[in-house]
C-alpha cells in the first residue's frame, strides 16, 4: 500500500494508479492528492502501453463526445429565435469592427461561461477574459474588459509591484519581480492545423 506502507495492495486508483490496501487508505490518498479517482478519459498512452482495452476506452469516450454533441444540438435554446438574433447581431457587430468572432456550440462550457457583449449605445465590445500565467500555475477570469483597455492596464492589477492586490502579487512574485521587458504576453490561437508552424 503506497499510503500506510503496512498492508498488501488490493486496490488501484484509476486516476493516478497508486495501490491502496483499504477503504481508509483510499480515502487518505484521495485527501492527500485531491484526487477525484475517476480515470482520466483523455490521458496519454504510450503506443508500447497501447492494448485492445484502451482501443475500446477511446471508442467509447468518442461515442460519449458524439452522444453529447447531438444532445446540444437538439437542445431547444439553440433553436430559440432570441438566442439566434442575439448571435446575428453580435457577429454582424464584429465584422463590422473588423474583428472575426467565432463561436462554440451551445453544448459547450466555454460558450456558456463566456460573457462577451456590444453595448450599443457606446459603440464598444466588452470581452470575457482568461488570463492564464503558467509559471506560477494561476488563471483569473475578467469579465466585461472594453475592447478599449490597454493590455498594461489589464495586467496592473496582477503583476506591478506597486498597484496590485497583496495576496495576488504573492501568488505571481515571479512576474512580478522580474522586469516588465522579460514578461512575454502570448494569445492562444484557436482552430490550428495540427502541422501548421507556430
Amino acid at each position: 500500500c503506497e499510503t500506510c506502507s503496512k498492508e498488501e495492495a488490493k486496490y488501484r486508483c484509476p486516476r493516478c494508479m497508486k495501490y491502496s490496501c483499504s477503504l481508509l487508505c483510499v480515502k487518505k490518498h484521495k485527501l492527500a492528492l485531491s484526487c477525484n479517482g475517476v480515470r482520466d478519459k483523455t490521458a496519454f498512452i504510450s503506443v508500447n502501453e497501447f492494448t485492445d482495452l484502451n482501443l475500446l476506452s477511446d471508442y467509447r469516450f468518442l461515442e460519449d463526445v458524439g452522444r453529447t454533441a447531438d444532445a446540444a444540438a437538439r437542445h431547444c435554446i439553440v433553436h430559440s429565435p432570441a438566442t439566434k438574433r442575439l448571435l446575428y447581431c453580435l457577429r454582424n457587430k464584429a465584422r463590422g469592427c473588423n474583428i472575426e468572432l467565432k463561436t462554440l456550440p451551445v453544448g459547450f462550457t466555454k460558450r456558456r461561461e463566456n460573457s462577451t457583449t456590444f453595448n450599443s449605445m457606446e459603440n464598444k465590445f466588452y470581452w470575457h477574459l482568461k488570463l492564464v500565467f503558467p509559471h506560477c500555475h494561476a488563471e483569473y477570469t475578467l469579465k466585461g474588459v472594453p475592447d478599449d483597455k490597454t493590455l498594461v492596464d489589464i495586467l496592473k492589477p496582477y503583476i506591478d509591484p506597486v498597484e496590485s492586490d497583496p495576496v495576488v502579487c504573492q501568488r505571481l512574485k515571479i512576474y512580478t519581480v522580474a522586469p516588465q521587458s522579460d514578461v512575454r504576453i502570448l494569445m492562444k490561437i484557436e482552430n490550428r492545423s495540427r502541422n501548421s508552424i507556430r
